[in-house]
């Protein structure tokens, strides 16, 4: 079933140009257009089913700093500044808390890990405390149990799935924008060698400047035109319960991680790592890069079924401008969640947390998290063509660094100082020459 999510107003008209053209309405998309519609850039964005509706209302809403990979972190922590100012921009509440992030356990060399990560982020101003075992108990009274440690970031925070894209999406139509949802991008026309304008099953937008943030779906935009970017998805599976008091507001554990909902209550649960490998034909075609990362991973992932082939999402195929694309035919990825990790994910979160035992399960719900080989997005415009930029493969990390991201990739459309050094992201690192050419199905 669907994840829940608060239902916005499209524009009625395609414009027949804008200065940018935004296609993919999840957390990166939205974000940037939202800050190029601050500073006056005539932006549409077009999302082929409901803004927020696939993975960006489909994660856990964490915005962390905790346990960043290096290259992140700065994005993350100035995600977390973003996050503090939008509800004071749009005037609406995208359910944002710095409520801090707890993590407990009993293996050592995990503490240890977390020790070592906590000594390099001082360094860059990040503030992580070490919790010894009376201080972790102390935390964790509500799973009832001895830990030997654990780790407490309080900068970090959450903010509701089912309610941040769709806010941020009013944010840009208040800035003067448009949003068009229902509404495919099919494909990208080029003059002299350059961007010129998108094609839309509603129309054509001349535009020179496009920032494709399609999620699961924007390699095999990128191959229509000829351009080589390396991603795989995994689809996890998540559930949700009725509320229950007592509750800390995030908790990661090796056995499972809870989550507080947004104003409807209840918690989110969820098995961190876990997830079904549903083949494609994008696999095949890049199973290469992401062998090394599917064998670290190996005892975390399960095989999968055939609705990732299906769905078309990963296609290594090309399409037509002319005609309906897989866009259209499936207009938000909803994959069936896993009925027994979602069963497993229930068991260990009554088993953590006795206060859960009250509560019934009121949803589930899968999704595709769509990852690059080394688990770093993409941010940046694509050397092989002008005026076209990349936003994606967040690697399950692009809810919470989402502001910045699109911070980040505005300013790489309008030529302003980078929020952040955004060499760390660029695209170009799939470098074509270290695996081969674009190939096709």
């Amino acid at each position: 079933m669907p994840a829940p999510l608060l239902p916005i107003e499209t524009t009625p008209t395609l414009p027949e140009a804008a200065d940018v053209v935004v296609i993919g309405g999840g957390v990166a998309g939205a974000f940037t257009a939202y800050y190029l519609a601050r500073r006056g850039i005539g932006v549409a964005l077009v999302e082929k089913g409901r803004v927020g509706a696939e993975q960006s209302s489909r994660n856990w809403g964490w915005c962390r700093q905790q346990n960043r990979d290096a290259r992140e972190l700065p994005m993350a922590t100035g995600s977390l500044d973003l996050w503090e100012r939008l509800a004071g921009e749009i005037g609406e509440d995208p359910g944002f808390r710095r409520c801090g992030l707890l993590y407990l356990s009993n293996d050592e060399a995990e503490i240890a890990r977390w020790a070592k990560w906590r000594d390099f982020a001082a360094g860059v101003g990040v503030t992580t405390h070490m919790l010894g075992e009376a201080e972790a108990r102390a935390r964790a009274g509500a799973t009832g149990r001895a830990w030997k440690g654990g780790v407490f970031s309080p900068s970090d925070g959450i903010a509701d799935t089912s309610r941040a894209v769709p806010v941020v999406a009013r944010g840009i139509l208040k800035a003067g924008g448009t949003v068009h949802q229902m509404c495919a991008a099919r494909g990208v026309e080029t003059s002299g060698g350059r961007v010129s304008a998108v094609v839309t099953e509603a129309g054509t937008i001349r535009t020179r400047s496009v920032v494709m943030a399609g999620g699961a779906w924007a390699s095999s935009f990128c191959r229509q035109l000829g351009l080589r970017f390396p991603q795989s998805s995994v689809r996890s599976s998540i559930l949700a319960v009725s509320p229950a008091e007592g509750l800390p507001d995030a908790l990661h554990t090796a056995d499972v991680s809870v989550t507080r909902r947004g104003a409807g209550g209840g918690h989110t649960l969820a098995i961190s790592g876990r997830a079904s490998v549903d083949p494609t034909p994008q696999q095949i075609l890049y199973a290469r890069e992401f062998l090394p990362m599917f064998a670290r991973r190996w005892r975390a992932l399960r095989p999968g079924g055939t609705g990732g082939w299906r769905s078309g999402h990963e296609t290594a195929r090309r399409w037509r401008l002319d005609r309906p694309t897989p866009m259209e035919r499936l207009r938000i990825l909803d994959p069936r969640p896993d009925p027994r990790l979602v069963a497993e994910t229930h068991r260990r979160a009554l088993a953590l947390l006795p206060a859960l035992r009250a509560t019934t399960i009121t949803a589930s719900w899968a999704g595709y998290i769509d990852s690059t080989p080394d688990g770093v997005p993409a941010i940046g415009e694509m050397s092989g063509l002008p005026g076209f930029f990349l936003a994606a493969g967040f690697s399950g990390h692009g809810f919470g660094i989402g502001p910045g991201a699109g911070h980040l990739m505005a300013d790489l459309v309008t030529g302003d100082r980078p929020l952040v050094d955004p060499r760390p992201y660029h695209p170009d690192r799939f470098d074509e020459s270290a695996w081969g050419k674009v190939a096709e199905f």
